[in-house]
């Protein structure tokens, strides 16, 4: 069953370790230097026996403005929030910022926990509850439970316990769907176990001996070993605070602020897009692209923030940006993200990331405002139809879709199955399952269209264009599924035919003028003669010198393209019926003897070796023939 995470958030020294200790026995300060200064430095973890039978797992992460990278490692997982506020100081500089901090993620429940009531008369305890409640107006926690305790007595504890209780008890324990993700916080080596880390599950569940994949370095290894608050387990899922001792894995190869998750379930980019909210604390308007902090999950990544429609961002507003980060994340749409200035270091901004992987924009481009508007309306299948859309012509799989949106399985299948019904969007590849935008797909064959036009208008002569080169102009690197998909539905349609290796318009015909003509009749007759012992291309163009050389290989194209002639070799054109009549006379002899060889061949035509080695390689090169050994047989009796 999914478990619940209680996180703690608030000012250095109001007493967060000491609440955890005095609820649930454990103390979480775990390092020397911790027990040493009296604060809290890196994440704590403890977990809490509900009397409505639920384990609540707990973070307690640090309060000092030093170590706020680390709560805000901590926060990302928290399902509830304790606000911890000491009775004696009330509101300080990192009770805000915590609680900014807990807004750009997106917590939506808690409560809020007066600490060291012992040490306070009730006259100010009175004060600060009502300077508390103030500062906490027009959130998420204003009408939440305020207790006043003492860790040191243990006054109230019993009653934060309770509401702990009722809180747990309405939440939804509905598993995430998707695979299993989980921010790596620790990273550490045990003796005799090998490589461990830690972690908050934050979708999916895995189990012993499967794979896990860290992003964005891609490294992989085997689980050997799974602990969910220090005892033994098969499985851990979302919600679990998880330990994982991996299988030939160096402690070095990992590190903390990885995603920890299954593989090929998430496309590491340098690139975001989201919505970025500028706090209104702020003294002066962010300007684009100035360099900040971006802490995602567990990570804490330089970058910076391009605002794509603006300037300079003030105070309080939000606006759509791309992220350009200097390492790269793996990152799901909807993850939230929290914004820290470069230096001095404090907490601007944040906000929900829409695209892990998307192209770059382009500022002030009209199309950012719609593209965003899907993003925020958030449909599924529109987001599938953009993201096929935005990856042109090479289309995406399903699987790499699934990646995109961050939706795998029946779900992702089910999104597509109208948009492709519909035509919105075209199967191009069964296997893979590869899909591509029909308006992308229109469009590339109206280029096609147009290209073979230009190049008919250009070169009148000529039957057609060969696939290959019709291809590349197109659009170098060209899937080829796609562009044989695309011929295939010309041809259907009747928009294009294709003779041999040369594509055309279907209205196309070769227009010759009254000296090509004549030419054309020349070589005709000339070729008919001399049937199966025509001269070398050298010699033909000697004879035929009163033209010029490159209208006699225009007028030998053309020839070919209407069947006319037959090109054997790179030095030899034949009369295509004098080929096709020796080619009935093999097939004949081939069915009566079931073989030939070179003195048969020469036999049955009376051809010399000149003439008859080109010729039989052309009827190996057309299956016509199989060669074996120095005979041929007929291919088709081979098939047979």
């Amino acid at each position: 069953m999914r478990e619940i995470i209680l996180g703690t958030a608030g000012h250095v020294d109001h007493g967060k370790t000491s609440l955890i200790r005095a609820l649930t026995g454990i103390d979480t300060d775990r390092l020397k230097e911790e027990k040493e200064r009296g604060i809290t430095i890196e994440l704590g973890f403890a977990y809490l026996d509900l009397p409505c039978g639920h384990r609540l797992g707990i973070v307690d992460v640090p309060g000092h403005e030093k170590f706020v990278k680390n709560m805000v490692a901590g926060a990302s997982g928290m399902d509830l929030v304790a606000f911890i506020i000491a009775a004696d100081e009330g509101i300080m500089p990192q009770t805000r910022e915590h609680f900014e901090i807990c807004r750009l993620l997106g917590i939506e429940r808690g409560l809020i926990v007066l600490t060291k009531k012992d040490m306070v008369e009730p006259d100010w305890l009175e004060l600060v509850t009502d300077d508390v409640r103030t500062f906490f107006a027009d959130s998420f926690l204003e009408d939440a439970p305020l207790i006043p305790v003492s860790s040191t007595t243990g006054e109230n504890i019993e009653e934060v316990i309770n509401v702990l209780d009722r809180f747990v008890a309405a939440s939804d324990f509905s598993e995430p769907h998707g695979p299993f993700r989980m921010p790596v916080d620790r990273v550490f080596s045990m003796k005799g176990f090998g490589t461990v880390i830690t972690g908050t599950a934050v979708s999916g569940r895995i189990k012993t001996g499967e794979d896990l994949m860290f992003y964005p370095s891609r490294t992989s290894g085997k689980i050997r070993g799974i602990q969910v608050h220090n005892k033994d387990t098969q499985e851990a899922e979302a919600g679990h605070r998880t330990a994982i001792n991996l299988q030939g894995l160096e402690k070095e190869s990992i590190n903390r602020g990885e995603m920890a998750a299954a593989v090929d379930c998430l496309q590491p980019s340098y690139l975001l897009d989201g919505r970025f909210l500028y706090l209104d604390s702020n003294k002066k308007p962010y300007k684009n692209r100035s360099r900040v902090r971006i802490h995602t999950g567990t990570a804490e990544i330089m970058g910076r923030l391009v605002l794509l429609a603006d300037e300079e961002l003030a105070p309080g507003s939000e606006a759509n940006v791309q992220i350009l980060l200097e390492e790269q994340a793996g990152c799901w749409p909807g993850d939230k993200y929290v914004v820290r200035s470069y230096s001095p270091i404090y907490t601007i901004g944040g906000g929900v990331i829409y695209n892990g992987s998307p192209r770059k924009r382009k500022r002030f481009r009209e199309e950012n405002k719609q593209i965003f508007q899907t993003y925020r309306k958030n449909i599924p299948e529109d987001l599938a139809l953009l993201h096929i859309k935005e990856n042109g012509y090479n289309g995406l799989t399903l699987d790499r879709l699934a990646v995109k949106m961050g939706i795998f399985g029946k779900r992702i299948k089910k999104i597509v199955q109208q948009p492709l019904s519909s035509r919105k969007i075209i199967l191009i590849e069964q296997d893979k399952q590869r899909m591509v935008s029909s308006a992308v797909y229109e469009k590339l064959g109206e280029k096609l269209c147009s290209v073979l036009a230009d190049y008919h208008r250009s070169n009148p002569l000529k039957a057609g264009l060969s696939k290959e080169e019709l291809r590349t102009r197109l659009y170098r690197g060209l899937d080829q599924r796609l562009f044989q998909f695309l011929l295939n539905n010309l041809q259907k349609k009747g928009t294009i035919k294709q003779d041999q290796a040369l594509i055309r318009m279907t209205g196309h015909q070769v227009s010759l003028k009254d000296e090509e003509k004549t030419l054309r009749r020349e070589l005709e007759s000339f070729y008919q003669q001399a049937a199966l012992t025509p001269p070398t291309l050298k010699e033909v163009t000697a004879k035929f010198n009163k033209y010029p050389h490159h209208l006699l290989k225009e007028v030998l194209t053309i020839m070919m393209g209407e069947a006319q002639l037959v090109k054997v070799s790179e030095d030899l054109y034949f009369y295509k019926p004098a080929m096709e009549n020796l080619k009935e006379k093999l097939v004949s002899l081939l069915v009566k003897e079931g073989e030939v060889d070179m003195p048969a061949f020469k036999d049955l035509t009376g051809l010399s070796r000149k003439f008859s080695i080109p010729l039989l390689e052309y009827f190996d090169k057309i299956k016509v023939t199989m060669r074996v050994g120095d005979k041929r047989i007929l291919r088709e009796k081979q098939n047979q």
